[in-house]
């Protein structure tokens, strides 16, 4: 039986997976115009970077190196905010699912960004 943290890394890392294939369903469901598509795309990129840094994390070969992971996923997930703000600002895409990713990111850039805190030894 798992105990209580390693439940939830592996809950918390299940959490960022769903954000980022939601991610990209909205991403699909964008208006099919210029600006759509480029902030999708950008919005793709940092959007599945908090997901990929946090697994990269997983497997760093030194604390420093793991912390640098973490940071990396949390400026992709203030990025990735930025983008949804704009999409949201600007009235592209299902209103509710852009007002649920950025809520969803915002818990998530929390998380990670306590965790820094703590790997830092400022807590």
């Amino acid at each position: 039986m798992k105990n209580d943290n390693a439940n939830f890394k592996s809950d918390f890392k299940k959490r960022i997976y769903v954000f980022a294939i939601r991610l990209i369903r909205f991403i699909e469901s964008l208006p099919r115009t210029e600006v759509s598509r480029v902030l999708g795309k950008q919005l793709l990129r940092s959007g599945t970077s908090v997901l990929a840094n946090y697994i990269e994390a997983q497997a760093a070969s030194s604390r420093k190196d793991f912390t640098n992971f973490f940071h990396h996923s949390l400026k992709s997930a203030n990025e990735s905010k930025m983008w949804l703000s704009l999409l949201k600002d600007t009235g592209k895409g299902n209103k509710e699912e852009v007002e649920y990713l950025i809520k969803e990111l915002t818990e998530i850039s929390n998380v990670i960004a306590s965790s820094i805190i703590t790997l830092k030894g400022k807590r």
